[in-house]
């Protein structure tokens, strides 16, 4: 049942709801409230503000540098190769690979419009790559200023690898990975 917040003087409408009698197992959310996101001006955990959602508290992201041979490949053409990759583990998602940018064609990199966030990591900035005359867009992120827990991943590039004509790590194409994203 949908209802308006209202606090300082400033009403949300339809922003606030909570079930009259919630079925089943839900019946624990009865007597609660729940807030639509994007109604609100900001969310804090405690004191700190959050900007995608609130932190899963049985979710975990580990990163570790490796010497693996990790090549990327972008309308045939070869945009990245390194052996010093940042691994990224999360839960729930495929591992990422984060590449430093000495490694990235940078001349083929084009800054993109598109920002995400990541209730973890931070803030990204989003690149297209122009390649053989063609803009293939939005295929790459990083984090400029992550979150200060994920520094190893700062200015770091990473690619969809769900995108990409194909993903190689020491010589062996990776296959495309399913994630939420991979057909955005």
């Amino acid at each position: 049942m949908p209802t308006d917040f209202t606090t300082g003087g400033r009403t949300a409408e339809n922003s606030a709801w909570q079930y009259a009698a919630a079925p089943g197992e839900l019946s624990q959310l009865n007597g609660h409230v729940a807030f639509e996101w994007n109604c609100m001006d900001a969310w804090f955990e405690e004191d700190e503000e959050v900007h995608a959602h609130p932190a899963d508290p049985f979710h975990r992201i580990d990163i570790r540098h490796s010497s693996r041979h990790v090549r990327v490949v972008v309308a045939g053409e070869t945009v990245a190769e390194t052996w010093q990759p940042v691994l990224l583990f999360e839960t729930g998602l495929p591992v990422r690979s984060y590449l430093p940018k000495p490694d990235v064609r940078l001349d083929w990199l084009v800054p993109s419009e598109k920002e995400t966030w990541c209730a973890y990591k931070g803030k990204a900035a989003h690149f297209s790559f122009q390649v053989s005359g063609r803009l293939v867009k939005d295929i790459a992120w990083s984090y400029p200023f992550p979150n200060p827990e994920f520094s190893k991943i700062q200015n770091l590039i990473c690619f969809y690898n769900e995108r990409l004509d194909n993903f190689f790590v020491d010589g062996v194409a990776d296959p495309k990975p399913q994630a939420p994203w991979s057909g955005s």
